[in-house]
């Protein structure tokens, strides 16, 4: 009797929440929304990733086991209030793919040049300059400029960071 019903529940179990697995994981959506909203920096989102990753688990097997396991049965997800069902949705509403794409946009625009040489140069006590150096005899160079306690990136002559000394000294020092 008792191999009986823990087979039922067993079957139970499984027939409702094996149907979940695909869904919209909007659970998951909202935390990677939450991170991303949280910081404007690719280094501290990356940070915060790895703060909430018991956060991210959390929500995808929520996602997983319950949420879209409502889904599924309901034909509308829960957490996001979409629907229908991402099983009930054909595969183009889903993924749209162009085929008249032309080849020349079906790979990443990467150029193969490899880099040669990279030089670091003290311009003065306050400015460091680096010079990459290509095979294709093509050259790039990123400026650092001291301003008190902060440090000025320019790369092409265009800004793009400032960073503080401090935080650079604590990332050195995780480095070391």
């Amino acid at each position: 009797m008792k191999k009986k019903i823990s087979a039922l529940l067993i079957t139970g179990l499984l027939t409702t929440q094996l149907t979940g697995c695909m869904g919209q994981m909007g659970l998951s959506a909202m935390v990677t929304k939450g991170n991303l909203s949280a910081v404007d920096n690719r280094y501290g989102r990356a940070g915060l990733f790895v703060l909430m990753s018991p956060i991210y688990g959390l929500a995808a097997t929520a996602d997983l086991f319950v949420v879209n396991s409502v889904e599924f049965w309901t034909g509308t997800n829960p957490v996001t209030g979409r629907s229908p069902a991402v099983v009930d949705m054909p595969v183009e509403a889903i993924f749209k793919v162009d085929q008249h794409l032309n080849g020349d946009l079906t790979k990443a625009p990467l150029p193969e040049i490899k880099l040669t040489q990279a030089t670091i140069e003290a311009k003065d006590e306050n400015t460091l300059l680096m010079t990459l150096s290509y095979e294709d005899h093509s050259t790039q160079q990123l400026l650092g400029k001291k301003v008190g306690d902060e440090v000025n990136f320019f790369f092409e002559d265009q800004f793009v960071a400032t960073v503080s000394i401090k935080e650079m000294q604590q990332y050195s020092a995780l480095k070391s």
